[in-house]
């Protein structure tokens, strides 16, 4: 019989997998391999904290025999989250990813500040947004619906919670990325001077309607 994907929460024996995802789909949708000496400073930047901080809000697409093969986590609370992020994420990875002196240099640099400066996340413009996420799936399980189902789970448990809307950054020249979260009803939010990102948000009402 073959094996039937589904959605399920994360476990903590996913986090290799959720690692392994994050950093084969972190260079504008594509393997970070190829572009970064030390490709692990993606996962512990914009998957692992989610996983140990707020693991409720973590979903993960099962391949049908136990591993992950894509995923979907973040916060209720961006404020709170970054609070924590600082307080009690970043001491457990800063010795690996120790911030550079001086302005980045490298790509590898740019993410390590990014890792050390979680307060970029405090953007005004989104405050009504609370919530954020992050979403990527391997290629391979692209394109056949697993992401809308993602976005279904994560949007419900949102909604559960009473939290009223969600935002998200990705980088502007992910194409595809933007055409999938247009089709999911996100909207883009204005923020000035937002570098190589833009801002989407939508509300978490109606995630069945996806």
């Amino acid at each position: 019989m073959t094996p039937t994907p589904a959605i399920r929460p994360y476990r903590p024996e996913d986090r290799e997998a959720l690692d392994d995802i994050c950093v084969r789909t972190a260079h504008n949708g594509q393997d970070s391999r190829p572009v970064y000496a030390d490709p692990s400073i993606f996962p512990a930047t914009f998957a692992a904290p989610y996983a140990h901080l707020e693991p409720e809000l973590a979903f993960v697409l099962d391949d049908g025999s136990g591993q992950a093969v894509g995923y979907i986590l973040g916060t209720a609370d961006t404020p709170r989250f970054v609070a924590e992020f600082r307080a009690t994420w970043l001491p457990l990875v800063a010795d690996r990813h120790p911030e550079p002196a001086g302005p980045p240099r490298t790509p590898d640099e740019e993410m390590v500040r990014l890792l050390h400066h979680p307060e970029r996340m405090l953007v005004p413009e989104v405050a009504a947004y609370p919530a954020h996420l992050h979403i990527d799936l391997l290629p391979d399980w692209q394109g056949h619906g697993h992401g809308r189902a993602l976005m279904r789970a994560f949007l419900r448990a949102l909604h559960d919670r009473g939290v009223p809307a969600v935002h998200l950054s990705m980088v502007t020249a992910n194409i595809p990325a933007r055409a999938f979260y247009d089709r999911l009803g996100f909207h883009e939010i204005a923020v000035p001077d937002p570098g190589p990102v833009t801002f989407l948000g939508r509300t978490t009402g109606e995630p069945e309607a996806l």
